[in-house]
């Protein structure tokens, strides 16, 4: 494992802020956390056990018995991906180790509808930015730093208790950004890259690089998600504070397209964690990242979510193919846009949703947001009289080509539901520049974040909450809310309905997590 030291804290210590939270009702065994995704006829599973096993385990799904892939290189972390199963079935799921020895107690799992079916309901929760290291809670109003991974346990809890069909976790599920890019000491690395005493020139696999690897990532993820979703498929995006580093720029650095060894940290991260994304038919086998190294046929950054012919999300990382090229740049592959743009002119879905890792409709003044607008920080207003440094006017005809492309749809709400920013929200688009939306209004909405620390809201950080820029005309339906929450979205066959809940670590106490109902209902249905 390398050196026992992981910058002043012995691994042991940090290890222990990883443990799982105790299952209700459900005997973990070995098990210390377990991520499933699913398609309508395949699953796989992301599993870590509490020690290493010597040989395979084995998942019995059905019938059928698939070999674990180790994703570590101690044995503790493991992989199934179960092929050739049928639609809209429930299975029943065991682990076993090469002894013969149940893992786990034995649960269920659903793959999803056949494309051609037309099931009338899909209920699937939205959230964001869950990650975070450390974090104290001693009653109301009283923190420190992240909300800390029992309360987002909860809160996550409170939304499973609520029969979400699935879960889309759109983006920040760590947060340990290895250089600085303020104040003193710009493009070094940072105290959490000193701690981390990472070796950039070596794989993240082996050695004190997975040691680190294992002690910064495993307690902003094990604990927060436990075997809670076993039961419940969940689709894991990735976003800028996931690649190990924040998106900002710099004269002295500018964080994207992220430098080699970081992207292996993202992408070994998500190996060892959480599931990628399964193909899809109708999603280009050749995407990037699509199919690279180990990964088989899965993809690393662009999913699809296909519920029969009644709803389809589009799952897309703005930051794995983020380009700085002028007029040109994109946030995502020109290959991927046309994907994005020929599934959303498709008409054999009810409804389709776009699911960015950046937000569409607001901004915080950021660098590496779709909108020129930058902060005016003695005014305490966006502006966009004056550049932002080092932002790509090519992102913004990205933005309104994909707006373009979603507001176009015959007989369909658009609909896009974003990650990253630290809000919970609802707006209509109007006009995008020069785009006119008033025929069909795109309805954007701010998923809401589960474990965001005081200094991660815009209004602390930066003096100023979530803003609509000055390229859009937005009806804010819903202005954003800076408190922790989520959003469950139900897809029925003529509309789409919208609930979002909020819990107020300053003002309520922590029972009232698992009581929570909807601040605001949002129905949705084509010509509202």
């Amino acid at each position: 494992m390398g050196p026992a030291i992981f910058g002043r804290l012995p691994l042991p210590l940090l290890a222990s802020q990883a443990a799982p939270p105790p299952a209700a009702d459900w005997d973990t065994g070995r098990v210390r956390h377990l991520l499933p995704t699913v398609s309508d006829s395949r699953v796989l599973i992301k599993v870590s056990f509490d020690g290493p096993l010597t040989a395979p385990p084995t998942l019995r799904i059905g019938s059928s018995r698939i070999a674990g892939r180790m994703n570590d290189t101690a044995g503790v972390f493991w992989q199934f991906h179960a092929t050739g199963l049928k639609p809209d079935r429930p299975y029943s799921l065991a682990l076993t180790g090469s002894d013969g020895r149940a893992l786990c107690e034995p649960w269920t799992l659903s793959t999803f509808p056949a494309p051609e079916a037309r099931p009338e309901r899909f209920r699937l929760l939205f959230f964001t930015c869950a990650g975070g290291p450390g974090g104290t809670y001693s009653g109301v109003g009283k923190r420190s730093g992240f909300l800390p991974a029992a309360i987002r346990n909860r809160l996550l809890r409170r939304a499973l208790s609520l029969r979400p069909h699935a879960a889309v976790a759109n983006g920040d599920h760590m947060y340990w950004d290895l250089h600085t890019w303020l104040g003193d000491g710009v493009g070094e690395l940072s105290p959490s890259g000193q701690e981390s005493n990472f070796d950039f020139s070596a794989s993240p696999f082996g050695g004190n690089n997975e040691a680190a690897l294992k002690a910064a990532a495993g307690p902003q993820i094990v604990p927060v998600y436990g075997v809670d979703f076993r039961s419940t498929p969940v689709f894991f995006l990735q976003d800028d504070h996931d690649h190990w580093e924040n998106d900002a720029a710099s004269d002295e650095i500018v964080n994207f397209p992220i430098p080699w060894f970081q992207l292996q940290l993202a992408r070994a991260t998500q190996q060892l964690y959480y599931p990628e994304f399964l193909p899809d038919v109708r999603r280009p086998a050749g995407l990037p990242w699509s199919g690279a190294g180990n990964r088989g046929d899965l993809s690393e950054s662009f999913g699809t979510i296909r519920y029969g012919r009644l709803a389809e999300v589009l799952l897309y990382d703005v930051r794995r193919t983020l380009s700085l090229a002028g007029p040109t740049a994109v946030f995502v592959d020109g290959q991927v846009e046309s994907w994005l743009v020929e599934r959303t002119r498709s008409t054999e879905v009810r409804h389709l949703v776009h699911a960015p890792s950046n937000p569409l409709g607001w901004s915080a003044g950021k660098w590496g947001e779709w909108y020129p607008d930058v902060l005016d920080w003695e005014a305490g207003v966006l502006t966009t009289a004056v550049p932002k440094p080092y932002w790509q006017s090519g992102w913004l005809k990205q933005h309104d080509r994909l707006v373009q492309a979603m507001t176009a749809q015959p007989g369909r709400v658009p609909l896009v539901i974003s990650g990253d920013l630290h809000a919970i929200g609802v707006g209509r688009m109007h006009r995008a520049g020069k785009l006119d939306l008033k025929d069909n209004p795109l309805n954007t909405v701010l998923s809401g974040p589960i474990g965001t620390s005081i200094r991660g809201f815009p209004s602390v950080v930066r003096g100023i909450g979530a803003t609509p820029p000055a390229h859009l005309d937005l009806e804010e339906t819903v202005p954003p809310v800076e408190q922790h929450g989520f959003t469950l979205a139900d897809f029925l066959t003529d509309r789409i309905v919208l609930r979002q809940y909020k819990w107020d670590v300053n003002s309520q106490p922590l029972e009232a997590i698992d009581s929570l109902e909807p601040f605001r209902t949002t129905v949705l249905a084509s010509g509202s």
